[in-house]
C-alpha cells in the first residue's frame, strides 16, 4: 500500500496518496513507516500540528531515527517553535555521534 501511495504522490496525486497513508496509520498508529509517510504529506500541505501528532503516536524503528528527527524538526520549525526544533536536531546528532563531538553544541 505504501508503494501505491508513493506512486500517487510522485505523479501529483498527493490527495490519493494521503487517503491511503491515513488509512494505514488509522489501522496502526504506531507504524513508524506509515507515520513518516503521512507526516511528510501533512508537512507538504502545511499541516505541521497534525504531523507532530502523528509522529508522537508512532514507534520508529532504529533505521528510521534520522527520518523521525528530520520530520519532527521540520514540523516544530513550521509551528514557530524554532528553539524546540534546534534542540530536537541537536538531540538526534548527539545520539548518533556523541555529545562530545565539536559540531554538537549545547545551548
Amino acid at each position: 500500500m505504501l508503494t501505491a501511495a508513493w506512486l500517487f504522490a510522485r505523479h501529483g496525486r498527493s490527495h490519493r496518496a494521503r487517503v491511503i497513508v491515513e488509512a494505514l496509520v488509522e489501522d496502526d498508529p504506531t507504524d513508524g513507516v506509515a507515520a513518516a509517510a503521512l507526516a511528510e504529506l501533512l508537512l507538504a500541505d502545511g499541516e505541521a500540528p497534525a504531523a507532530l501528532k502523528v509522529l508522537a503516536a508512532a514507534d520508529f524503528p532504529p533505521e528510521l531515527s534520522r527520518a523521525e528527527a528530520i520530520l519532527e524538526t521540520r514540523a516544530l520549525a513550521m509551528t514557530g517553535r524554532a528553539d524546540e526544533s534546534a534542540r530536537r536536531w541537536r538531540r538526534y546528532l548527539a545520539a548518533q555521534k556523541g555529545a562530545n563531538r565539536s559540531w554538537v553544541e549545547e545551548g
